[in-house]
């Protein structure tokens, strides 16, 4: 049987991402399902045409903007993981094609000699979405991909630290979250909050604008101090900034009630640090708006 540590090294492949930071997280997505599948059934496998609606909307939420404003297709992940070496399939079927997938009823799920490790470990599956999760989210959004995966957040960022076979594993700078912080005078670039309890801040966050995990860089010019809510929104891709640095809001973006009706007026807000701080750089803002925000913005 495979050890753990095989098994992690057969997936930390998954977590190579393409040059220039470009996004892929469509096989990790599918790998999280079929991990959330096993954790509730005692089995990974996964039916096309059960998967096809669920793996296309976590494709929508947690991945890049689709070309043209086209729904991503949840066949790419699930015909191609088979080249990595940890899926199979009922049916022989071409890459990328929904027709066949749906004609042959097609299921997949990891190979036996995975879901057998994966069964016979307690914590490798929490191990394994939690070194996915950590390479291709940033931290605002791992409990909500997790969740929508069938797996527990809470248990998943409890188990273990990545494990050596994942390569060495850059860690934040204590020292960018402060300057970053004091550079928008410790409060949110895009709404002013500055809450704070005594002498703490509540809800201001140092933001990346390329995310960490992604290349981005512990820089004063890859920084936003950003509220709790607008820090998520940011990272979701419902709020994003030009290369003018005013606020943009995605039309995909809705709310109904006044407190949400509210992020609509941000839209063309002008970021403003303190004199002698340093705004996002172009390359930083440049990813954003190609691997992030979502749709287009509003009419000014």
């Amino acid at each position: 049987m495979l050890s753990d540590e095989q098994v992690v090294e057969r997936f930390v492949q998954l977590r190579q991402h393409q040059r220039d930071g470009k996004r892929s997280p469509h096989k990790p997505l599918l790998v999280l399902s079929a991990l959330g599948r096993l954790t509730h059934n005692g089995a990974s496998t996964l039916r096309f045409s059960e998967l096809e609606a669920h793996l296309s909307s976590l494709i929508t939420n947690f991945g890049p903007p689709s070309s043209a404003g086209r729904a991503p297709s949840a066949a790419y992940p699930f015909t191609r993981l088979r080249s990595d070496g940890v899926w199979q399939l009922t049916h022989d079927v071409p890459m990328d094609n929904v027709g066949p997938l749906r004609t042959h009823d097609v299921a997949g799920g990891f190979t036996p000699d995975i879901e057998a490790a994966l069964r016979a470990s307690p914590g490798l599956v929490n191990r394994l979405a939690r070194m996915l999760v950590d390479s291709q989210f940033p931290e605002t959004l791992a409990d909500d991909v997790l969740a929508q995966a069938g797996l527990d957040p809470e248990q998943v960022l409890r188990s273990h630290d990545l494990p050596e076979s994942g390569g060495p594993v850059r860690t934040r700078s204590r020292a960018w979250v402060i300057e970053t912080l004091i550079s928008w005078d410790r409060a949110c670039a895009f709404c002013g909050y500055d809450g704070q309890l005594g002498d703490s801040l509540v809800g201001i966050e140092a933001a990346h604008v390329r995310w960490f995990n992604l290349g981005g860089p512990d820089a004063a010019n890859n920084g936003l101090a950003l509220c709790s809510l607008h820090h998520k929104l940011f990272d979701r891709g419902a709020l994003g900034i030009d290369v003018t640095h005013r606020v943009k809001v995605s039309g995909l973006f809705t709310g109904r009630t006044t407190a949400a009706r509210s992020v609509y007026e941000l839209h063309g807000v002008e970021l403003r640090p303190r004199p002698g701080a340093t705004l996002p750089a172009e390359e930083y803002v440049n990813w954003h708006n190609r691997e992030v925000f979502k749709g287009r913005p509003l009419s000014a």
